[in-house]
């Protein structure tokens, strides 16, 4: 482990960047260090014509290199410092390369906790930490807050929701400000190198996800855990632990962490909101609820007070790609929630809506499980359309239900299960099932490498897919 005390620890060294992505990360690493007095290269495995978007960002930027569409060796050999996307395993080899001729090796998260002048709020979990996060940040914005005494400054929302830069935005952080980050497993597992967590944590909840790097769900648990194992322990400053009252492993851990000295450990569930509070609160569904809660726990925690609370829900919108309204065409209301990538999320898109239901799910397999979600499927849902990797699992998974309770498909009123080649023609199915008064979601329950770069391209695929709808006359 090494300290990153700042910026003037980059000057005059060699960086390699490696993996440029999609979502800023990449770009944030390179120009902070670039702007550190590096020498920056940046790798990464897809093509240039794949990361144009990125590499725009670079303009007007002198002496950054781009060794694209492969790794090469020489790179991790010479470089003195590896700055390692999130989404690399850790054992990967070119970093295991790296390490046997001793470079050193960190990530962007790591820098930004070595360097950031401000107390951190970090949310993590399986579903609902961006809609958490920004609602943390936007009750911390819009309400009177203070605690022991101390006002804070501006409120900065990034990490894993993307938003503002981490590390290029290090420059204008004051020590009375107030960070807020999404943080996934894997910047957890980085983290955890440093040894490193936020001065307030909180998990939103815990299922089965990403099972196709951890293998097990007590491995995903044990790097979500890092949020809470590191946190400095401080009587006279306190560190704060939140759990989710109604989650089995948030509700084992509030037990384990709350006989810590120097720890203040908080609870939530959905029953903590009140009905007046809950009136101001547009997002659908028990999900949201619960994500309310959250914010309202972190909220109260620096002094927020529930009318200060209650008069700034108005003003927030649910975040593109979770629950997102679309359209409202011929009397169907379309719903993009790309960002549901697991069976859980999927499940509390369907749980949102009392209206007869129409979902499209499938994508990339992860090696979830979908026993419950066929089941729902089949319970709730008017039909469900199904595309990519997995739409044959899911499919099993809901004839299975019915079979177990002595029904077919066909038996089941209003109750269809179809297969789709393209978000395009699940689109088409969708439209020729729907009915006024019906909602259609996207909400995918899985992952969307199969067919696109990411969530955000799906949903937005989805949306333009939509709005091509020709209203009846």
């Amino acid at each position: 482990m090494f300290s990153v005390t700042s910026s003037e620890f980059f000057n005059g060294k060699t960086v390699l960047v490696m993996g440029l992505g999609r979502f800023g990360g990449g770009v944030d690493a390179a120009k902070f260090a670039h702007g550190a007095g590096a020498q920056v290269t940046v790798t990464d495995i897809a093509p240039a014509e794949q990361l144009s978007d990125s590499i725009k960002k670079f303009e007007g930027l002198a002496n950054v290199e781009f060794h694209l569409g492969s790794h090469n060796a020489a790179d991790f050999e010479q470089a003195d410092i590896i700055i390692a996307n999130p989404a690399v395993r850790p054992d990967n080899k070119f970093l295991n390369l790296a390490r046997r001729h001793e470079k050193l090796i960190t990530s962007q998260i790591n820098i930004f906790f070595q360097l950031c002048p401000a107390p951190i709020i970090g949310i993590t979990g399986a579903n609902g930490k961006s809609t958490t996060a920004a609602l943390t940040a936007h009750l911390l914005k819009n309400t009177q807050y203070a605690i022991r005494n101390t006002r804070y400054g501006r409120v900065w929302l990034s990490g894993n929701i993307g938003n503002e830069p981490l590390l290029t935005a290090l420059a204008q952080i004051a020590p009375d400000d107030l960070v807020v980050l999404e943080l996934s497993s894997f910047q957890l597992e980085q983290l955890a190198q440093v040894q490193k967590a936020p001065k307030v944590a909180l998990l939103t909840n815990l299922t089965p996800n990403h099972l196709d790097r951890y293998g097990t769900f007590a491995d995903y648990c044990a790097a979500k855990e890092n949020i809470f194992k590191f946190q400095e322990l401080d009587e006279n400053c306190p560190a704060v632990s939140i759990f989710n009252a109604k989650d089995k492993i948030g509700a084992e851990w509030f037990e384990k962490y709350k006989k810590d000295a120097g720890r203040i450990c908080i609870k939530f569930s959905s029953g903590d909101v009140s009905d007046e509070i809950r009136g101001s609160y547009a997002l659908p569904g028990r999900a949201n609820l619960a994500n309310l809660a959250a914010a309202i726990a972190i909220a109260r925690h620096f002094g927020a007070d529930d009318e200060g609370i209650k008069s700034s829900l108005p003003e927030f919108k649910a975040l593109p790609h979770r629950l997102e309204l679309i359209a409202q065409i011929n009397g169907v209301c379309w719903y993009n929630d790309s960002k549901a990538t697991t069976p859980e999320g999927a499940i509390a898109a369907l749980e949102a809506f009392d209206q007869p239901t129409i979902i499209i799910a499938g994508g990339y397999d992860k090696h979830l499980q979908f026993d419950e979600l066929g089941q729902k499927i089949a319970e709730n849902a008017k039909a469900a359309i199904l595309t990519g990797q997995t739409a044959g699992k899911i499919a099993d998974a809901i004839h299975y239900f019915l079979h177990r309770k002595g029904m077919t498909p066909d038996a089941v009123t209003n109750r269809r299960v179809k297969i789709a080649d393209s978000l395009g023609q699940a689109v088409n199915l969708a439209t020729d099932l729907a009915e006024s008064g019906d909602v259609v979601v996207l909400s995918p329950a899985c992952a969307s490498y199969d067919m696109f770069d990411n969530f955000e391209q799906r949903g937005c695929e989805f949306a333009r897919l939509v709005k091509s709808i020709k209203p009846k006359t």
